[in-house]
């Protein structure tokens, strides 16, 4: 008989511009995710010794976020030494899979109350970073894949042009999510979940939100990923993906707060929602960034629901292409995809995003009074993360 596992909590930093001068980049990536540590727990009126575990997720684990950096950042949150944790690499979904390991552990009786979350200073520790020095392009790999497998916005491009998404349509979608962000600050949404950062006192809202952007200054950017090799390899390439449809690189941390439905009764903490259904697919590493579509079905079969059950879906915008892929084949609302704005407007430090947009989620069911949320998350090297929420009024 498995235990009943709720979020009661989630809450993140604003994000910042991944880059020097950007407003979280004199932050240690270490104190950015030991700020929201703390915060959880302040929040909850909770003690850090009552925590039986802390998952973190960090895809570049070098430099300043390498040696286990969910085991510092709980050190420096000052909590009690007997505390646990590990850090996840599932790639851009690390901190929604923090999400799945700790509802499968309190599911299982293992845990009764875990923090997750996610922490990436791109500014700090630049995309790519941890593969300085080498290649994971193995012999065996070679084998497999002899013309070698492509960058993640290729496989943007890839998608863009099998399903017929042109410039225009991109860049109309991009447009969109700064309007819905922009809009959702500027009616105090975030409020709620995003919390100060100390080091950086001036940092009160998202860098990378523009409330003016519209569909045609973006048509003006150029292609980010066309090389000459690259243009050979794929001749049937028009080269659509820009800095504007796509997420920028970005500093940020966020936590979430989960625990047995038993346990938050016992503290007399009221959950925000449990989990109906998650799980994780594995799928084509050169389109890469298609793993939402089968994942999302896989969970809307688990949890015995279809895509018109759903109120609200958080699918990351790594890119235009992959949340307008998923919309088409799953036949998905677009006015509930994304409703306050995403990745390409508020940032995707990557190993914070999972439970950022978990904590979106959540608050847009609250504010609208939504029952179901579905969350999913495109990875490198093709796979992909998804989850039901169910709030609990």
């Amino acid at each position: 008989m498995s235990t009943e596992a709720v979020v009661v909590d989630v809450v993140r930093t604003p994000v910042g511009r991944g880059k020097p001068g950007g407003m979280l980049s004199g932050v240690h990536p270490v104190d950015l995710a030991a700020g929201v540590l703390q915060q959880i727990l302040e929040r909850n009126g909770l003690e850090s010794g009552q925590i039986d575990d802390v998952l973190l997720g960090c895809v570049s684990q070098v430099g300043d976020q390498s040696m286990n950096i969910a085991r510092q950042a709980v050190l420096a949150a000052g909590f009690d030494e007997r505390v646990p944790a590990t850090t996840i690499d599932r790639q851009c979904g690390s901190s929604q899979q923090a999400v799945h390991f700790a509802a499968a552990g309190i599911m299982a009786g293992e845990s009764d109350i875990v923090v997750v979350g996610g922490v990436e200073s791109m500014s700090r520790v630049p995309l790519g970073s941890s593969a300085t020095g080498g290649s994971p392009m193995s012999p065996r790999l070679r084998a497999r894949y002899p013309e070698g497998l492509v960058n993640q916005g290729v496989s943007a491009e890839l998608i863009a042009r099998r399903w017929g998404f042109d410039r225009d349509r991109l860049d109309a979608f991009a447009a969109e999510s700064h309007r819905r962000a922009a809009q959702a600050w500027a009616d105090g949404f975030f409020d709620r979940t995003v919390v100060a950062v100390p080091e950086a006192p001036d940092a009160r809202v998202d860098e990378t939100v523009r409330a003016g952007t519209t569909a045609e200054k973006l048509a003006g950017l150029p292609a980010s990923f066309r090389t000459d090799a690259l243009a050979e390899r794929f001749p049937e390439l028009d080269w659509r993906i820009t800095p504007g449809n796509s997420s920028p690189l970005t500093d940020g941390a966020s936590a979430a707060l989960m625990m047995s439905a038993d346990r938050a009764e016992q503290l007399g903490l009221r959950p925000r929602a449990r989990l109906r259904a998650f799980d994780v697919v594995g799928d084509d590493p050169l389109m890469m960034l298609t793993g939402p579509i089968p994942a999302t079905r896989r969970v809307l079969e688990r949890a015995g629901l279809e895509i018109s059950d759903i109120d609200a879906y958080e699918v990351n915008e790594a890119f235009a292409s992959v949340p307008l892929a998923w919309a088409a084949e799953l036949g998905a609302d677009p006015d509930r995809l994304n409703p306050r704005g995403g990745a390409i407007a508020l940032g995707h430090a990557l190993g914070s995003s999972g439970t950022r947009l978990l904590g979106t989620l959540l608050d847009h069911l609250d504010e609208t009074g939504g029952t179901l949320g579905l969350q999913t998350m495109c990875e490198g090297g093709g796979m992909a993360n998804a989850l039901i929420v169910e709030r609990l009024a």
